[in-house]
């Protein structure tokens, strides 16, 4: 993680160990700016004051190693981010007016967006952070995780039961809620299957009437027409000066024939003249039929409008939603309107089936959630005893931790153990890890019943049990180590290392005890020369971690004394190691 112009931090890279690494420093010399960068990376509230003075703006740019099938991936690969050989890049700029800038994988990405991928990448403890693990639906899922095959099984069997349950519930509703909308539907589609049906209309239909009633309307003009075509080809034997088109047309032929070995082209025309011959006595035969047709027929006429009438009352009705619509688009209307009022007509037959399956599966539910609760309530005593366990090693020996199960009472909800309560896709259970700091204490939230210093030793303790079962990769304590000293602080410090065993973790600490389990070691320190306070960060190795343990210890980094024992807390370190 980079960071520039943040607070008294000028330009400086944290290199966080894939371990345990321990952030220490003198008092002011910057340490929470470590802390307030890594949230804002992670889409924490910006704000001017941040910026140092002097600087237009403040950056941090984080890089974060990741499997390529994590939560986190997928969804910034949705808002188009790209990895950068296995790692999302993440940076945040916020300007001295205020604004504020996100990019994820080189890309512009809205602020809110850090926030969701926040709760996959790192847990943040500290006394002014936002707690993941106060968050009850967060501590059922620890519980659960916890819990392992014990409630993965039911709850897996209540999860598909409920899917069922709410599918057929869903159906049901809709049906019973729309009944009325639902009848009114059905007599209109009635309607008109019976108005389709009282006209008999058949396929293409008014095509055929349409172009009978053409022909019907001009039928004189028509007769007319092919009596003289038929005249003009056949010729009139009783009219000696009549034109013949079957003597012009053969002698046009012969005049062709006698030179057609001269010329391709007139030889081509000629052929063509020969079909012409051929075709004329056909034509002319067909043209005397038609001239010889029957007359008008008004009543034909007006049967065939009065039927066309009839037709297009019903393609306006139920035609294509265009003004062009046909008798097919009737009969097709007419075919889906059957199909659906079969439909609803067997509401009635349907309600009762989804009525019988819904109740059964109310009580199969009822039943899984009481698993569900049990194998949650068994776990949750395993859970509390071992996180109590570990509180009475990190000096709050009177301290006692519980998991209340509880339900909702709900009159529409499903009866469990004798009471009817609200139910969700995860069960019927609320599940809330309760602190009593000690004897007398009411067991009260734990957002409520700790202070800050109390409050990340109970979210160590719960992340040292929890350790593997949780995703979240990396765990950043702040004040974890507030009033503690001696042997406690030795017990916080390897307790840090357990977790760190499993997951990355980062603590913010003024306890040398703790430091000394880290496996990287971090100085956030001050220098002033003369006109401009700095901070800067730098990896702490060999002389340098043993000086600066020395420094936490006595407050003088020479002193043989504080270095013996430096030198002895990190020995002691790394043989529990």
């Amino acid at each position: 993680m980079r960071i520039r112009s943040l607070g008294v931090i000028d330009d400086a890279v944290v290199e966080l160990s894939p371990g345990f690494t321990a952030v220490t420093g003198e008092t002011g010399a910057g340490k929470t700016m470590v802390v307030t960068s890594l949230g804002l990376l992670l889409g924490g509230r910006a704000d001017a004051a941040l910026v140092r003075i002097g600087a237009k703006s403040a950056v941090v740019e984080g890089r974060i190693r990741v499997p390529a099938d994590a939560t986190a991936v997928v969804r910034a690969e949705e808002a188009g981010a790209e990895l950068d050989d296995g790692a999302l890049l993440i940076s945040r700029t916020v300007s001295a007016e205020g604004r504020s800038r996100a990019h994820l994988g080189g890309r512009s990405v809205p602020v809110g967006l850090l926030g969701e991928l926040a709760e996959d990448l790192v847990a943040v403890h500290g006394q002014t952070d936002q707690q993941g693990l106060l968050k009850p639906a967060r501590q059922r899922q620890a519980l659960d995780r916890y819990a392992g095959d014990a409630v993965a099984v039911p709850l897996a069997k209540y999860v598909a039961s409920y899917k069922r349950f709410r599918a057929v519930s869903q159906e049901l509703d809709e049906i019973t809620t729309r009944a009325r909308e639902r009848a009114q539907e059905a007599d209109l589609l009635r309607f008109g299957l019976e108005e389709i049906a009282a006209v008999e209309p058949r396929a293409g239909e008014d095509v055929e009437l349409a172009a009978e009633a053409e022909r019907l309307g001009h039928a004189e003009a028509l007769a007319s027409a092919a009596t003289t075509a038929h005249g003009a080809l056949a010729g009139n034997p009783e009219d000696p000066e009549g034109v013949d088109a079957g003597l012009l047309v053969g002698g046009a032929q012969r005049a062709l024939d006698a030179v057609r070995s001269h010329d391709p082209a007139l030889a081509g025309l000629a052929e063509r003249l020969g079909e012409i011959g051929t075709l004329r006595p056909d034509v002319a035969g067909e043209l005397a039929g038609s001239a010889d047709a029957p007359d008008a027929d008004p009543l034909r006429l007006a049967a065939v409008e009065e039927r066309r009438a009839a037709l297009t009352q019903l393609t306006r009705k139920y035609g294509r939603d265009d003004s062009a619509g046909d008798v097919d688009a009737v009969l097709a209307w007419a075919e889906n309107s059957a199909a659906r009022l079969t439909e609803l007509d067997s509401d009635d037959d349907r309600i009762g089936e989804l009525t019988a399956e819904r109740d059964a599966l109310r009580g199969e539910l009822a039943g899984l959630a009481q698993a569900l609760t049990d194998a949650r309530a068994e776990a949750a005593e395993r859970f509390a005893a071992a996180v109590t366990a570990e509180l009475a090693s990190l000096a709050m020996p009177h301290a006692r931790v519980t998991i209340a199960i509880g339900q909702t009472e709900d009159p529409s909800g499903i009866e469990v153990g004798g009471r009817t309560v609200a139910y969700t896709s995860t069960g019927v259970d609320e599940v809330e890890l309760l602190l009593a700091p000690h004897p007398g204490a009411p067991p009260r939230p734990i957002a409520k019943g700790a202070s800050g210093g109390e409050l990340s030793r109970v979210m160590l303790a719960v992340e040292v049990v929890f350790a593997g079962s949780d995703p979240v990769p990396t765990y950043l304590f702040d004040e974890v180590d507030a009033g503690v000293g001696g042997k406690a602080a030795v017990e916080v410090g390897r307790r840090l290392a357990r977790l760190a065993r499993s997951a990355q973790v980062v603590v913010v600490t003024h306890l040398p005890q703790v430091a000394a389990f880290a496996d990287r070691q971090l100085l956030v320190e001050k220098t002033n020369d003369g006109s401009v306070t700095r901070s800067g960060v730098k990896v702490l190795e060999g002389e340098d971690r043993i000086r600066e343990l020395s420094r936490m210890l006595a407050g003088q980094e020479d002193s043989e004394t504080a270095r013996a024992h430096a030198e002895e807390l990190l020995a002691a370190a790394r043989v529990e190691g």
